[in-house]
């Protein structure tokens, strides 16, 4: 690992990308060009003192999913994440044997160009691996949790046993019994993924609905078309459920949307405007 070169090549990377290109404000008080050391972070999915650590060449070895925020945060090209990877002593090899988790550029700017809709993206094994303002507004920010909690599959059936499990979801019976079955067809084709079989394990020794569920044998997913969510500032809010489905990633891109002219879409509205803040907290 080439510690001084990776600062350099971070630092170099990060100071060529404007805030608008990412949906920042530019602000009027920016003594350097380009990102702030803690937008990158965020954009990352790292701490703040994490990131200063690499680029003062004194942070620790990153792991190859630090590696891929990095590229994704900095939008760096193919050659330049493969630079990246050769710098900190992980040439990049052959495709991991287990769900991918990068979520590709171009996917990332659908979303944010969805502004009337809430959209999501969502792993094999069911964890929220990207997502919009909107949809941090209406179901949670995701940026705030460590990632093992952002896993809705084991949300649903180890989370607390009340409304908020879920966000209030209408079809939280449903969403079990599709994402046990379609965990059942991620294990098969990731038998020697160690966080496929982990995910499973826990689910079965936690869940006594699982356990039946995943025992059934059961590999048919059924979309959902519509679902109501039980928001605690807005109240009910109904959305149709359109997936897409990133087959070259094994990844499916949510998308929420209303009506048009309903109290829904009115609902979301507001919630573009409230964003994660809290109304109900005064102080």
């Amino acid at each position: 690992m080439d510690r001084r070169e990776l600062a350099d090549f971070l630092r170099s990377r990060r100071e060529r990308i404007t805030p608008a290109e990412v949906g920042l404000p530019a602000g009027t008080r920016r003594r350097t060009p380009g990102l702030r050391r803690e937008e990158a972070a965020q954009l990352a999915f790292i701490s703040t003192e994490y990131y200063t650590r690499l680029e003062q060449a004194r942070g620790p070895r990153p792991s190859r999913e630090v590696l891929a925020g990095l590229a994704r945060a900095l939008r760096l090209t193919d050659v330049e994440r493969a630079h990246l990877h050769h710098l900190a002593g992980a040439p990049p090899g052959p495709a991991a044997a287990g769900p991918p988790r990068e979520v590709r550029q171009s996917i990332l700017d659908l979303l944010d160009r969805l502004p009337q809709a809430a959209a999501t993206v969502m792993s094999a094994t069911g964890e929220v691996i990207a997502w919009n303002d909107l949809a941090a507004a209406l179901m949670e920010d995701f940026s705030a949790l460590p990632r093992r909690d952002r896993n809705l599959v084991r949300r649903a059936f180890l989370g607390p046993p009340t409304d908020g499990r879920l966000y209030g979801v209408s079809d939280v019976e449903h969403f079990g019994r599709a994402s046990a079955q379609r965990l059942r067809t991620v294990a098969a084709r990731y038998p020697d993924d160690p966080e496929v079989r982990e995910l499973v394990a826990e689910l079965l020794a936690g869940s006594e609905d699982f356990r039946r569920l995943w025992e059934s044998h059961d590999v048919l997913d059924e979309p959902t078309l519509c679902k109501t969510f039980q928001h605690p500032l807005v109240g009910p809010v109904t959305v149709n459920c359109d997936v897409l489905d990133i087959a070259d990633r094994d990844q499916r891109v949510v998308i929420y949307t209303a009506t048009p002219g309903s109290p829904s879409e009115q609902a979301l509205r507001l919630l573009s405007v409230i964003g994660t803040q809290r109304m109900d907290v005064t102080g």
